[in-house]
């Protein structure tokens, strides 16, 4: 049973390092949290190291430009790891004619590999940022153009393996939850970001360049989605705190508030053991 804290700064005298979710815990896609930021520019002070991690599918680059046009400062934390970033070593790896399922904005993911993005016909892979228009379309709407890929056996590269997320007020679809579909459909699908292995070594390499050598038992995981923060960290071997109000508050909440026999029962439903929990990281 997960134990309640008040502060991140309750427990940090325990840990020599922070990887942090950031869509759902540091902010809401519109408005930046400040008493996350602040909770986590106080542990660096204290002097752990904090690595956000986190689904984007963009390269980290744009992420920082996003996380200070929305309000999120830059001591906030040392470094931040992307599924975009790793996911590049998928699309490197590869076919080299690629389809790119997602919006324009996310051209720079191919930056400097030696990939075509192209139409659908000569595509040999999908790589999937996520949805041309996500206030408005679900995986459905895709079905017939997934269909004719798995028949000529095109793998499917999810540079976000979010299923949903937070936007303001709103639960909004992922590339995740198209990447699942595709797998419905009985196509073959690549992810390298959460809860996948390779976003987390990515992250603790960023982090010895910032801390030396870290020991794995004082690593301490923040996060808020059960089937990509939580299961991923879980299944590292990392401790986690639990961030109750974000994209599955609705399954213990009433009257605003988390009911915390509900939210332990939903834990123990999922299998999860995250070692504390709190509404929102402050």
């Amino acid at each position: 049973m997960a134990d309640r804290i008040q502060n991140l700064s309750a427990i940090t005298s325990g840990y020599e390092l922070v990887l942090s979710d950031v869509w759902g815990v540091l902010h809401n896609g519109i408005d930046a949290f400040p008493a996350a930021c602040v909770a986590l520019s106080e542990a660096r002070k204290a002097g752990l190291a904090v690595v956000l991690i986190t689904n984007s599918p963009r390269p980290a680059p744009g992420v920082i430009d996003q996380l200070r046009a929305i309000g999120v400062p830059d001591e906030a934390y040392d470094r931040i790891v992307t599924s975009g970033d790793v996911t590049r070593t998928l699309i490197a790896e590869g076919p080299q004619k690629v389809f790119l399922l997602g919006p324009e904005r996310d051209m720079p993911l191919f930056d400097g590999l030696d990939v075509t993005v192209t139409g659908e016909g000569e595509a040999e892979a999908v790589v999937c940022t996520g949805f041309f228009d996500d206030e408005k379309e679900v995986p459905e709407d895709y079905h017939d153009m997934l269909v004719r890929f798995v028949e000529k056996g095109a793998p499917f590269i999810c540079a976000n393996p979010d299923l949903v997320v937070e936007r303001g007020h709103r639960i909004i679809p992922c590339a995740g939850a198209v990447a699942a579909y595709y797998e419905q459909l009985g196509g073959a699908t690549r992810i390298a970001g959460k809860p996948h292995k390779p976003i987390y070594e990515a992250a603790l390499a960023a982090a010895r360049e910032v801390k030396g050598e870290i020991d794995m038992a004082k690593v301490i995981a923040v996060g808020d989605g059960m089937p990509t923060d939580v299961k991923g960290a879980l299944s590292y071997g990392l401790d986690l705190l639990y961030i109750s109000g974000g994209i599955h508050a609705a399954e213990y909440t009433i009257n605003g508030e988390t009911d915390e026999a509900i939210l332990n029962a939903y834990l123990k439903r999922e299998g999860a053991t995250p070692k504390w929990w709190m509404p929102r990281l402050a």
